[in-house]
Parts: C-alpha cells; structure tokens; sequence
C-alpha cells in the first residue's frame, strides 16, 4: 500500500528548496539591480538641490527675527519654607492667655508665669494700655486702649487669631487667680484630635445661675438676640438676659480651653459676637460667641474620652481646708485648674504639690515598667536582645573603637585623686569643693543602699572608690565598702561591692541673647621690654588680617615700663612700635582704623631686668606674675567705656579672621565671657620631633591645646567691672594708677586661686556664664619660633627674675598653683627620642 504525499518529512521538504535555488540561480541575470529604480531620500535630495545653487561652502544661519529668544513660560523655582514645620503645618500645642489687671501683674500674674511659663508653649498676660508704661518684671504683657470690660475677652480673642492662629492648636483663657496643671493640660491636649471644635471648660455653678435668673425676671420681655438679625449697640438698652441655656457656657473662672477652629471662626464672626455679647459675664459672652460662631451646643467637660476637671476652692469651705486635707480628694488630685487661689503664695503651694504628685506618678511606672521588663525576660532570653540595662533607660557603656578611646577608671578617696584626668605629670590631686560634696553624696547613697540589702551587717570602712564618665552615659562609681558583722571576738569584715550611677539629665538648649557679627572689638595688647620683637610682628600680622580687610577692631597697645626706663627719645624700648603704630594709623586713616597705646609704669620690685630667654618657656606672656593681667585690663578699660568688647591678646600668639568672628558670637554683654583655648605649637625647628607648618590643622605632632592658658579672654567692660567690685571687699583691691599695682600683689588678704582674669570671674561668682572651649584657629608658640630664628636658645632653668628666687628654685612653674611651662614635644616623640638615643649608644659599643 501506498503512503499518502502529506507524509512527507522535512528532510524531503529541505532538498526540494535546495534543488529549486539551484535552478533559479542559472535564470536570473547578473545585473538585475540595475533594473530597480533607485529613489533618493528627501534630506539628501534637499542637500543636493543647495549644493547645486549655492556652492559646496554653503553654511546655514537660523534666522531668529522677530522671534522670542527665551520661553515664554520661564520655569518658578520653588520657594520651600526655612523650616520643616511650616512646610508640613506642624504647630506647637497650648497658648495660654491670661486675663489680669495692673494691680496684680507682680502678684497673681508674677506666681502663675514661674509656676505655667516654663511648661507650657506660649503664654501672654492681657491689660489696659494705660497700665504697660509702668516698669514690671513681666515682658510679656499686652495692653488694649478700649477700657470697656464686656469688650475685654474679645480683644484677647482678636489679639490671638491675628498673631498666634497658625502656630498653636489649642488656646487656653483664664483669669489671674487660677493654677493650671500644666503637665496634666499637655497630656490632655495630646490625646485629642485637632481636626474638631473644641469648647472645653467646666460649666458655670449655681451662683452664676441665679444671677441669670434675677436678671431674667427684671427684663421678663426681653428675649436672646443670637438668632435675631443685626442690630446697633445703644446706651439705653438694657442688658440682656440671661437664660437658663447660659447655664451650658464654659465658666471663665476655671478657664477655657479652645481650638484653633473655633478661634478662627470667632474671628470671621466678632463683629457679631460684640454686639450679642453685651452681658457682664465673660463667661456668657464668650459662650454666645462660640454658640453662634461654630454651633457648638454647649461646654463640653469631656471630648474623645478625655476629661478636664476643674476644681472650685470658693463651694463648701474648700478654701479654709490644709492642703494635706485637699490631697485626699480624688477630684482634687485629677484637677486640670484650680480656682480661685487667694494668694500668689497658695500658688507655689499648689504648684509643689502637683510637681511633687507627678513626679510620684513617674516614679511608680518607672518600676511597673522595669519590673514588666524583668517578667519578659524571665531568665531564658538575653538581656541583650531585649535591650534590657541596668539602670533601665540609661544608656550602656560606650564601646571604643580604639585603644586610644578607652575610658579609665580613676581611684580615689574622701579627699584625693589618683591620676586625676589621665595626666602622668600628676600623680595625686586634691579633690575640689564639688567633687568632695559629689563623693560624700554618693557614698551615703551607698551606705543607705547596703544598709538596706545587707541589715545584719554595719558599714565599717571605705576600702577603695574608683569612678568613670561616660559622656553619653553619665558618672559611674563603683565602691569597696568594709561592712562589720557581728560584734567583739566574733567580728569580722566583709568586702561589697556596690555600683552607683549618676546618669545625664535631659539635654537642654540655654536660650542666649541675639548677637551678630559685626561688633566692634576692642584688642588689648600688653607687652614688657623684653616682648617688643613679638609686638612688632603681631602688630604686622593684625594689619594684615584686620587692617587690611577692614575689619571692624580696633588694637591698643599697652606698654609695661620699668621704673627707671625713658619713655621718650631714642632710648625709648617702645619707640619701634609707636612708630609703626602712628604710620599705620595714617595709612588706614580713611578706612577708621587706627592704633593707639597706653603706658604703664611697674612698681620697683617688678623692674628688674628680664632677657628674652627668662620667660620663654613659660605658658603664660606674664611669666609668674599673672595677676598683673588684673593691673592691664584696670588700666586700659576707662579708655574704651563700658559697652566695649575687650579681646585680651597676646604678642606670641597667631589668629586668622574665623577666630575674631568667633569672639563676637561667643561674648555676649551681661551673659556670657569667652575664654578660648589655644593651640601650643611645638618649637619643631629646636626639638627637630616635627616639621613647622602654620597652615596646617592641628595634630598631635604639631601641638596641644593648651588649657593653662588664660591670657586670651574676651569679655564687655561692663560686666568686667561689675565682677571686679564684687571682690574689691574681699581683697582684690581695683587699680586706678600705677601706684597701686604694688598694692594689687601685696595684698595680703587676696582670694585664693585668683591669679589672672578668668579665675577672677570665677571667684566673683558673677552671673555672667564663663565658655571655655579648643579654639583651632587661635594658636601659640610664635614667641619661641621667633626668638629662635632670631639666633636665640632656650633655658634649661626656670627663671623668675629674681636671683634669690631662681636659686632657691628653676622648676617653680611645674608645681601645682604656680605658672605652668609649654611642653617642647609630645611623650611619644620624646619616647622615640630616647629609643634612638639609646641605639646609637649601643651600637657605640
């Protein structure tokens, strides 16, 4: 049987298309392209046609005649707000006005700002205008003119929508006489939704009521107007009445919290609101507002599950009650305001007692809490996972991520410590006043703790004490304490450890006065005879930096004579620098810069001849005569006035324009004194253990920040002179002429630890504050560096400038209270030294 075509494989269709190719590739001729009509594209064809007429060098030029060269829609760059808050319409929580009068604004006003201010987001305290020219303590005051009392909450209410509408969601209004519960109102506010409108408060009570209905039946025709139509206010309408729905308001007189919302709407109604508002009640004339303005239907004493209560002292003899009795009323404790407080002292009664109910509350979840958490971990999870420390909350100890971060641990006793701050140069050092209170305090906490987990045992001894600071942590001790049990024969000691930690508080941002950058600053420049080559060259480097740019300073120099030397003529040892003082003062006499100087005789035990190399060493300009810097700034202050800003310099030391930019943020009048720490570079050249470049940044092979340092401070005349009459009756006697400088340091009674101007603020126990910080743009040791490229050498003695003193004693400014000496290296690079000089001599052997 045959098989059918369809059955086929393809090997047979491939052989059929070969053999089929084959026999068309002999028909088809060679040139059969060429019978194809070819068709040129229309670009090229284009090209061709302006080749043909113009030429092969044809270029073509876009004709931009009467056409727009730019976009007739230029792109707006998008203007965002300079804070994210504003860009996102996040607000703050709570303003709180409150209603006062002038004869309570250093009362009732005064108690209930220190009690609610530091608590709350905003607050404000409204007044007659005739009242805000008196002198009050309280700067935020706000007077109206319009004296009519029914008018008053509606100022307040007008105030606040066009001032505060958009940054705070809920408005609070109260009368002078109330406490608020401050910490209770923002967990309360915090726990509500902004999106409603809210008329919170509590109603008014009965006494408000019967009022209403006497006024109702002495105007029994007289009806509520809040859904009449408009109408003029006329003197001789009566009042209207009151009626039994008025009982709904929110009383003024515990205070009355509203939203935004309702604010706003009371403001796009207030003409409205004034003419309906014609009672002698703010609390019904408030309440017809809000009714009318946004429909709310009456008070509302609780919204989205939350509650404010308000407590009334003035019903049922509430106000001749001890406020221990008070204590046991629930309500009393739930209270958001009381009212009506009888005296400015009831107030910071009041106000222990809720801090102190507060602080109980958080005490008691702290240990629900740490409790919950042990119960969690149970012992069969780590503590770790759970993220579970002791004490709970504060943070663990910091790992370091070097060797060179390790925090130590440092032994001390009641009285001393042991390589105090990890400084080998000191092996013991007493502890300060606060460090001893410190220690006392903790090791009573101590006792008191052992005393409580051990009860059969009694505290014999300190064995051994050893603390830490963590500074994302806090201090950490831990203390050996000697603990007795038993009695006589049968006594004996036991060693407990026990750990004590004193976390970090909440961090807080001091809030400083406003201060700019371009105050004009006064720089003092003391120098002795021996000093006037680095005056030179300073005063070259300040007309490069301040002179030259124009900066706002101004430089005066202040000469220290010896007694016997001329202070005019050749002779003069300051005649270099008055003549580069007045030829520089005429160069830049158009810009307003000038330098000027003072003179400054010394007393005769001071006049002794001092050569470059006596004082070189020393940290200090003023070798070991420090407290002549009080002498200097005595002086050379009545040339500048009271409101000046001082910058106390130095001829050693180097400064760029950041630094002086520095100085006007960071001294700030009657608020703070700025005592910058400067660079100490090592003299490179001399010690060959480094190589010299000014412009580098600091390291550790080029210096050290020097705190030893204190003749660089910035401060304001003023509070300079205010810190020196504090301690003028304590011994520290003030200069008004070179005669009484020897009185200065001869003063027997003198505060001890007071030798230069910072340790003279800090004995004034001044109010201004004190900044201490590195200062990398502030640099010393360009006296040394110079002194050597000028051919000079280096002491290896100590000297005073006193014979007797300088026999007796070359190393006096290594001792503890006594001036300090610069360093010539680091440890590490005089190790090495050592190391190096060691191999040569071995292998010299």
């Amino acid at each position: 049987m045959r098989r059918p075509v369809a059955s086929l494989n393809r090997n047979h269709y491939f052989v059929i298309g070969l053999l089929l190719g084959l026999v068309l590739s002999f028909y088809i001729p060679q040139d059969i392209w060429e019978l194809v009509q070819q068709e040129e594209c229309p670009q090229e064809a284009a090209e061709n046609l302006l080749i043909e007429r113009f030429g092969q060098d044809f270029e073509p030029h876009l004709n931009l005649i009467n056409k727009p060269l730019a976009a007739k829609k230029p792109v707006k760059n998008v203007i965002r707000p300079r804070y994210y808050s504003s860009e996102l319409g996040i607000r703050e929580k709570i303003f709180i006005a409150v209603m006062t009068s002038q004869e309570h604004i250093n009362t009732f006003a005064t108690a209930f700002n220190r009690t609610t201010a530091h608590l709350v987001n905003k607050i404000k305290f409204f007044i007659y205008a005739d009242s805000v020219k008196a002198n009050y303590k309280l700067k935020n005051i706000v007077g109206f003119t319009d004296t009519r009392e029914s008018r008053r909450p509606f100022h307040v209410i007008k105030y606040i929508a066009d001032n505060y509408l958009d940054d705070y969601d809920y408005f609070l209004m109260v009368p002078d006489n109330v406490y608020v519960d401050a910490r209770k109102l923002n967990t309360l506010l915090y726990h509500m939704s902004i999106t409603f409108d809210l008329y919170m408060g509590g109603t008014r009570n009965d006494n408000n009521h019967d009022n209403a209905k006497q006024q109702q039946q002495q105007y029994p025709n007289y009806h509520n107007r809040e859904g009449g139509q408009d109408g003029n206010d006329n003197a001789g309408t009566p009042p209207e009445p009151v009626e039994v729905s008025d009982r709904n308001y929110c009383s003024l007189e515990a205070g009355i919290l509203l939203s935004s919302s309702v604010i706003r709407k009371m403001r796009n109604n207030l003409d409205r609101c004034v003419r309906i508002g014609i009672s002698n009640d703010h609390s019904i004339n408030i309440g017809r507002c809000v009714k009318y303005a946004s429909h709310v239907s009456g008070c509302q004493e609780s919204f989205q599950g939350m509650q404010q209560y308000s407590y009334a002292l003035n019903i049922h003899d509430r106000h001749r009650k001890d406020l221990s009795a008070l204590a046991k009323e629930q309500a009393f404790r739930n209270a958001t305001t009381v009212y009506p407080v009888q005296s400015p002292e009831d107030f910071y009664r009041l106000h222990a007692y809720y801090s102190k109910h507060h602080l109980d509350l958080v005490q008691e979840r702290g240990y629900a809490l740490e409790q919950k958490s042990y119960r969690i971990a149970n012992g069969s999870i780590s503590n770790k996972i759970l993220e579970i420390r002791w004490p709970l909350g504060v943070p663990p100890v910091s790992t370091p991520e070097t060797r060179h971060d390790i925090l130590t641990w440092q032994l001390l006793n009641s009285t001393h410590s042991y390589l105090p701050h990890g400084n080998a140069e000191h092996t013991v050092a007493p502890l300060s006043r606060i460090e001893a209170i410190d220690f006392a305090k903790v090791l009573e906490i101590g006792q008191q703790y052992a005393a409580l987990k051990h009860p059969k045992l009694s505290f014999h001894s300190l064995h051994s004490a050893y603390r830490k600071f963590d500074a994302t942590r806090g201090m950490d001790y831990q203390l050996h304490l000697n603990l007795q049990e038993g009695s006589g024969k049968n006594r004996r000691l036991l060693l407990k450890r026990f750990e004590v930690v004193k976390p970090l508080g909440r961090v807080e941002v001091v809030p400083s006065p406003y201060v700019t950058e371009s105050t004009r600053i006064a720089i003092l420049l003391p120098s002795f005879e021996h000093q006037v080559p680095d005056a030179l060259e300073f005063v070259d480097q300040y007309e490069q930096i301040c002179m030259h740019n124009q900066d706002n300073t101004f430089l005066l120099l202040i000469f220290l004579y010896r007694l016997d030397s001329p202070s005019k003529g050749d002779d003069d040892p300051f005649k270099a620098l008055k003549t580069l003082a007045l030829d520089l003062s005429s160069k830049y006499k158009t810009d307003g810069s000038r330098i000027a100087w003072v003179s400054i005789r010394l007393p005769e035990h001071m006049s002794e001849s001092i050569s470059p190399e006596d004082w070189i060493l020393y940290a200090s300009m003023y070798g070991p005569r420090q407290l002549i810097s009080l002498a200097v700034a005595d002086l050379a202050l009545p040339k500048l006035g009271l409101d000046s800003l001082v910058l106390l310099a130095t001829a050693g030391m180097a400064f760029k324009a950041d630094f002086l930019n520095r100085v006007r943020m960071n001294t700030i009048q009657g608020f703070q004194v700025y005592a910058p720490i400067g660079f100490q570079m090592y003299p490179c050249r001399w010690a060959h253990y480094c190589k010299e470049c000014d412009t580098c940044d600091v390291s550790q092979s080029s210096g050290y920040f020097d705190r030893h340092n204190q003749d660089v401070i910035a401060f304001y005349s003023r509070d300079y002179v205010q810190a020196r009459k504090l301690l003028h009756p304590q011994g520290l006697p003030i200069i008004r002429s070179d005669l009484d400088i020897e009185e200065l340091l001869l003063a027997p009674n003198r505060p001890e630890g007071v030798t230069s101007i910072l340790d003279m603020f800090v004995a004034a126990q001044h109010t201004v504050h004190i900044l201490r910080g590195v200062e990398p743009n502030l640099r010393f040791g360009q006296n040394v560096r110079n002194h050597l490229a000028r051919g000079g050498s280096l002491p290896t003695g100590i000297s005073t400038g006193d014979a007797d003193a300088e026999a007796a004693d070359t190393r006096r400014c290594s001792k503890p209270g006594k001036a300090h000496c610069i360093h010539l290296a680091s440890r590490k690079q005089i190790g090495d030294a050592i190391i190096r000089y060691e191999d040569k001599s071995i292998l010299h052997k």
